[in-house]
């Protein structure tokens, strides 16, 4: 899960085109006077060119081609390459002063996960967290981020730490982005979730794929993405656009109950709420969106009515139990055993041997 970066060279030092409009003259005998005289340009035009205190105008290689017999085209690719070294010289001395935004960055850990290129040089990580982020410098990651990783539920007991977040968040649109999908449709999509639902039963191995094409069919991109050092979130629901939401998760649990909760959580985000919204899960508090969202995972997963009966039937407290109602439900027990322990019905201590442990699966 990674996302692609391009090698680009960059000559350290390119020097200016008049260096060698003044060797080609020189081959010929051809002074500064005489060439201004030949192409009409003024002699100071020649000069300034010849010590780089000029550019070579479009014009000028065409006048150039015609007296010394040197294509147009090769001046003009080799200006556009000396400003462009200019530009890029300036654009390093500027990003040299941004070396302490690193700082915020888990840069280590997104290079070992491939989502920037390895580099051991500071200017060019600051490049490249630019590239990441589709952003120009680091003043724009205020604008783009800030804003909407601040709205983000703030952690009572973690601290929520916005770069780590929207360093995550970042490389979720960036997968998202690939997923090819139907536009949204909410029918669609509620009967994904039953066809879901059945999958929580089976092995990674056998339901990531099935999970990403069920939910693509019906709008809805969702990306597996692993966690940072430091995040703390396990979920998120956003939109790309009007008619793609997205549903985006970590594994930082490790147990099919948080997973599959989780997911069903950002799929409540996705039919009960605006499109304009984004909802991150795990930073520790809660408002009304989310309680309704909780909700609907829980009668998604165990309908309340049912789950009332399985607790006044007393098989509740044995594993015997909990997996007979797993399978009566057609769920994994261990959301069972998730649902039990989170209302205190079992301590978090029992029954843990019937949750799956969950591990990252390569991606076909």
């Amino acid at each position: 899960m990674s996302s692609t970066h391009e090698n680009e060279f960059a000559p350290d030092v390119v020097p200016p085109p008049g260096e060698t409009l003044l060797e080609t003259i020189e081959a010929i005998g051809m002074s500064q006077a005489e060439l201004a005289e030949r192409t009409g340009r003024p002699r100071k035009t020649i000069n300034e060119i010849i010590k780089g205190k000029a550019a070579i105008t479009p014009e000028t290689a065409l006048q150039l081609e015609r007296v010394l017999g040197v294509p147009a085209s090769f001046w003009n690719n080799y200006e556009r390459s000396y400003r462009e070294y200019l530009a890029r010289k300036a654009e390093n001395e500027q990003l040299s002063h941004h070396r302490d935004w690193l700082k915020n960055f888990p840069v280590r850990a997104m290079m070992k996960l491939g989502w920037i290129p390895e580099s051991s040089d500071k200017i060019q990580q600051v490049r490249s967290l630019l590239r990441y982020f589709a952003i120009a410098a680091p003043e724009q990651w205020d604008a783009v981020w800030v804003k909407p990783v601040v709205a983000y539920r703030k952690a009572r007991v973690f601290t929520s730490d916005s770069y780590v977040d929207s360093a995550w968040l970042r490389q979720g649109q960036i997968l998202a982005q690939n997923v090819e999908c139907r536009r949204f449709d909410e029918a669609r999509f509620r009967d994904a979730l039953v066809r879901t639902r059945a999958l929580t039963r089976q092995p990674v191995s056998a339901w990531q794929c099935e999970l990403q094409t069920i939910c693509a069919d019906a709008g809805v991109a969702v990306v597996l993405v692993p966690e940072l050092p430091k995040l703390r979130a396990c979920g998120a629901t956003y939109w790309l656009g009007p008619s793609k939401a997205v549903i985006q998760l970590s594994l930082r649990y490790r147990t099919d109950d948080h997973f599959w909760f989780t997911f069903f959580h950002e799929a409540g985000h996705i039919m009960l709420h605006g499109r304009t919204e984004t909802f991150v899960e795990g930073n520790g508090e809660h408002d009304a969106r989310e309680d309704e969202a909780n909700r609907f995972a829980a009668q998604t997963l165990i309908p309340e009515r049912r789950f009332q009966t399985f607790l006044a039937s007393g098989e509740s407290l044995t594993k015997n139990g909990i997996a007979a109602f797993a399978a009566e439900l057609g769920i994994a027990p261990g959301i069972v055993v998730g649902r039990l322990q989170k209302e205190g019905r079992i301590p978090y201590s029992h029954c843990n041997e019937l949750k799956r442990k969950l591990e990252w699966m390569p991606t076909p």
